[in-house]
């Protein structure tokens, strides 16, 4: 067993909790701290002296207009290059592995921040910013994967909903730093230090991740299921000879072997078929689709913009931006603690929805210039705002599409949805410096409509996977008669994760199920 045998000194909870200290939070506090970082820094002088091809502080007119588009470009080519980096992971994934993928993902992080803070020209930082974004697009999309093939169907939410956590305290952390440095505005280090700070958290990752275990389903896909079997018997802290092991390497060899009677293909996921494959990549698209364009990115990225819009001084802007992080962080154990309790479609239901009524209030409030009073209750609406967002959709969407995807092709489907998540985060993070001195508060009605129909969809289409195994999610799929027919199936599989050993059991449950009804559409879907 090798290399994979060193993780064997931690046992079950002790070693989930390496994975969560040692990868999954310095993974996705660089995803926050780097997804917020610029943000905050686009108004210092020091900055506005070394880039003045990108300040829109001073300029007018249609200089103004023209800088705010350079401005707003160059902000995002960090997405941009986090597209390509979850694209990649569509073929680089399966061939190398979970940890492989993420030791690659955090030394392109450390290599950007470098070039980043180092920057003396544009340029460069630019070039940065894409190796930057490259190497979270690789973490982003991976790290979710590969502790949701870790983990137990019973704590799977707490585990992969943590990333939410962790990105909101990344933001938060840098919102901090960028206050603390901004009282050195004129000074070179005010811009250089903030950027410089992630390096730390990528080294953590790089020094650790061979030292924690790579996933047991993609052990299993590469014929080693032995090794398979001693990962696993380690997180769960069981002998590697006990029969829960042993279940749950049955169960999963079986599902790759119903699932992929033909080899892999990155085209089978625009099929069909009677595994469904298109439709669970369409819910996977439409998710992070939904978790961009309802305004996380907005918020996030420009919060101390929207609080200087109000008309606020630079000082308070920087310590109302830190705190709305702050509180984002602390309502994220909203999430942590409700998502394996009251599960998947509520958590996102009740987030939407909260979201697009403050977005209702937001372009209330701003409609009215330079009234004091409309400017506070924006500002509350934005703190409320980030009260809801971390219930569904900061973490929790990640978490979903890594559970709804077949094993054969989980990599590829995260991957492409992750791409399209970073694809609208480029669209928003573009848009928003000209669309703001534009059009203004009529810009957050798009974000109240997209919120909107989140609870619709989600309660026709969006199947429950709390307390599922990734096996029997698989199970849903090809055995609901219909797609109508999917939420309503399964709410009908037992939770849990003793059915996993026999797909012959399994199947007999569904055909119970079928066979109470006399027509599907007969189904409570609720």
């Amino acid at each position: 067993m090798g290399a994979d045998a060193k993780f064997m000194k931690l046992q079950g909870a002790s070693l989930q909790l390496a994975q969560t200290l040692l990868v999954v939070a310095p993974a996705f506090i660089l995803f926050g701290y780097n997804m917020s970082g610029i943000g905050g820094l686009l108004n210092l002088p020091s900055w506005v002296k070394q880039f003045p091809e990108i300040d829109a502080v001073d300029a007018k007119g249609h200089e103004k207009f023209h800088k705010s588009t350079i401005q707003g470009t160059i902000v995002a080519t960090f997405t941009l290059g986090a597209l390509f980096g979850s694209l990649s992971c569509t073929w680089i994934g399966e061939p190398l592995g979970r940890r492989r993928i993420i030791f690659a993902g955090a030394c392109l992080v450390a290599i950007g921040d470098a070039l980043e803070c180092s920057a003396l020209s544009l340029a460069q930082f630019t070039v940065g910013r894409v190796i930057i974004g490259w190497g979270i697009g690789l973490l982003s999309a991976t790290v979710p994967v590969w502790v949701s093939e870790c983990s137990s169907a019973l704590n799977r939410g707490r585990h992969v909903v943590v990333v939410g956590l962790f990105m909101a305290a990344g933001m938060t952390i840098c919102n901090w730093v960028n206050y603390g440095f901004y009282h050195m505005e004129h000074k070179i280090v005010a811009w250089k230090a903030p950027l410089g700070i992630p390096i730390f958290f990528a080294l953590i990752i790089i020094f650790s991740v061979f030292f924690l275990p790579e996933s047991p389903r993609w052990l299993v896909l590469k014929n080693r299921s032995d090794t398979a079997r001693y990962v696993l018997a380690s997180l769960k802290g069981l002998d590697i000879d006990s029969s829960e092991v042993l279940a749950e390497v049955n169960g999963i060899e079986l599902s790759l072997e119903d699932t992929a009677s033909n080899a892999a293909s990155l085209k089978d996921i625009f099929t069909m078929g009677e595994e469904r494959l298109f439709y669970r990549f369409m819910l996977c698209m439409g998710l992070q689709f939904f978790q961009q364009m309802t305004g996380g990115t907005l918020i996030t990225v420009y919060i101390p913009i929207i609080f200087q819009d109000m008309k606020l001084s630079a000082d308070l802007s920087k310590i109302l931006a830190a705190s709305a992080m702050t509180w984002k962080f602390l309502s994220c154990f909203v999430a942590f603690f409700t998502i394996d309790r009251f599960g998947r479609r509520i958590a996102f239901m009740v987030s939407g929805a909260g979201m697009s009524l403050c977005m209702v209030a937001m372009a209330v409030a701003t409609s009215f210039t330079g009234n004091h009073s409309a400017n506070i209750a924006a500002a509350f609406f934005v703190f409320l705002y980030l009260f809801f967002l971390p219930i569904g959709f900061l973490g929790a969407n990640f978490l979903y599409t890594t559970e709804i995807a077949p094993g054969r092709l989980r990599v590829a489907m995260q991957s492409i949805s992750t791409a399209n998540h970073w694809l609208w985060m480029f669209v928003v993070t573009m848009i928003t410096p000209v669309a703001v001195a534009n059009i203004g508060y009529r810009y957050y009605i798009v974000y109240v409509v997209v919120g909107a129909i989140i609870p619709p969809v989600v309660y026709f289409y969006y199947p429950e996977t709390m307390n599922r195994n990734l096996e029997q999610l698989d199970l849903i799929f090809r055995e609901a008669p219909t797609i109508m027919s999917i939420v309503s199936m399964s709410k009908k599989l037992p939770q849990g994760e003793a059915e996993i050993g026999s797909s012959e059991k399994e199947t007999e449950v569904f055909a119970e199920q079928v066979e109470k009804t006399e027509d599907v559409e007969d189904y409570n879907y609720s």
